[in-house]
């Protein structure tokens, strides 16, 4: 993928569920609803697509959304691998598909019931039992505990609180922040439920330094996503949210959840993601007025503000500081709740939210946005986006 691809595509549409605890629904169901809902929002029908996008995880194959929905011919399908870290990449792939003519209309979707179904939280032998080598990976590290995502994380924040002296405080800031705008939120599931600092230290111990409140939720949904040419975005009912750069990255002796054994155990793939969505969209962290950060744990928030250039490595607690990311602040981050306060969707409802910055529909729309940048799945192969007005 080359800087040519910058500004050929756009996301035209978005559609969501509902977001809860109990859908009542199959995941298939989920998905077509969002996808009618996303198709609606553009102006399109089932019949206009020609392409589909999903994660690898997704239980919806691509043959049976389109006989729900009634599509026609594909001409392209793609999955991507890494759980929450495909989230800004299948965007990619939908824009490369477009931009080079592979396809005119690819949907990006996922839709689970991972509150009611299976819950990523808890503790699983699936992970360990996988006849791939990421099952080899898991099958050495969940003998010393580390079989759950937030066990595997807190690794990683004590390693950040003793290598830079910041405290569970700083990483309490990021929740307050996200259920803040989730408060004003009527998508959110913490919708009118604020919090504060001292609720999030008293929220019990998940593992040790992670409180419940630096965990995200465990939601049932979906999301979809249309993806067009530019020219085709600029004839629809919305104004189109431009994808100015679109990467994926991985960094050396990169694991899936436990890189433990390199120089840097933070997130510097969100580095390898970052660099190239500056060199693509000739951006900087600068030209950045508001930011979705993927938030399924807070400490990585905080490392993901360093690895893309908006503070120096173990600045971020400063940076947050004094309201800094929420509205008002010098870089607003996921103003819709992120996935502690809106919904855990795969980060996903993180992209809809910057689609809806650079439309200027937001509930809590930051002014004269330009620019938002949005992160997939961290401590993982990860992706990218810059989406533009």
């Amino acid at each position: 993928m080359t800087a040519a691809l910058s500004g050929r595509a756009a996301i035209a549409g978005i559609g969501a569920t509902e977001f809860s605890k109990e859908s009542g629904r199959s995941e298939l169901q989920l998905s077509v609803e969002a996808i009618r809902a996303a198709l609606a929002d553009c102006g399109l029908a089932p019949s206009d697509v020609d392409g589909l996008t999903t994660f690898t995880m997704d239980t919806s194959s691509e043959v049976a959304v389109a006989r729900e929905l009634g599509m026609g011919e594909l001409r392209f399908f793609s999955r991507i691998s890494y759980g929450g870290g495909a989230a800004c990449g299948i965007v990619q792939q939908a824009a490369m598909a477009v931009a080079t003519g592979v396809a005119d209309v690819v949907v990006c979707y996922r839709g689970f019931n991972e509150r009611s179904g299976q819950r990523f939280g808890r503790a699983s032998v699936w992970a360990n039992e996988q006849v791939n080598t990421n099952g080899l990976d898991n099958a050495w590290s969940y003998p010393h505990g580390l079989t759950t995502p937030a066990a595997m994380v807190a690794m990683q924040a004590q390693r950040y609180l003793h290598d830079h002296g910041a405290t569970s405080e700083d990483f309490g800031r990021v929740a307050v922040a996200d259920r803040r705008h989730a408060a004003t939120n009527p998508q959110a599931f913490f919708y009118g439920k604020p919090i504060t600092l001292e609720d999030h230290q008293a929220s019990r111990m998940i593992v040790d330094p992670l409180h419940l409140l630096d965990c995200c939720q465990e939601s049932d949904g979906a999301v979809a996503l249309v993806v067009v040419s530019a020219e085709r975005a600029r004839d629809l009912p919305h104004p189109p949210a431009f994808v100015a750069a679109a990467a994926q990255g991985s960094a050396p002796e990169q694991f899936v959840m436990t890189s433990y054994y390199r120089g840097d155990i933070g997130v510097p793939e969100m580095g390898v993601v970052g660099r190239e969505l500056w060199r693509q969209s000739g951006l900087g962290p600068e030209d950045i007025q508001t930011a979705v950060l993927y938030d399924h744990f807070t400490p990585y928030v905080l490392m993901q503000l360093e690895e893309l250039g908006f503070c120096g490595r173990g600045e971020a607690p400063g940076f947050i500081a004094d309201g800094a990311i929420e509205i008002g602040g010098r870089l607003p981050i996921n103003t819709h709740g992120g996935q502690l306060g809106e919904a855990y969707i795969h980060g996903m409802n993180g992209i809809a939210e910057a689609v809806r910055q650079v439309r200027r529909t937001s509930v809590n729309q930051v002014d004269d946005v330009a620019h938002v940048l949005v992160t997939a799945g961290t401590g993982v192969p990860t992706s990218g986006l810059v989406l533009s007005a």
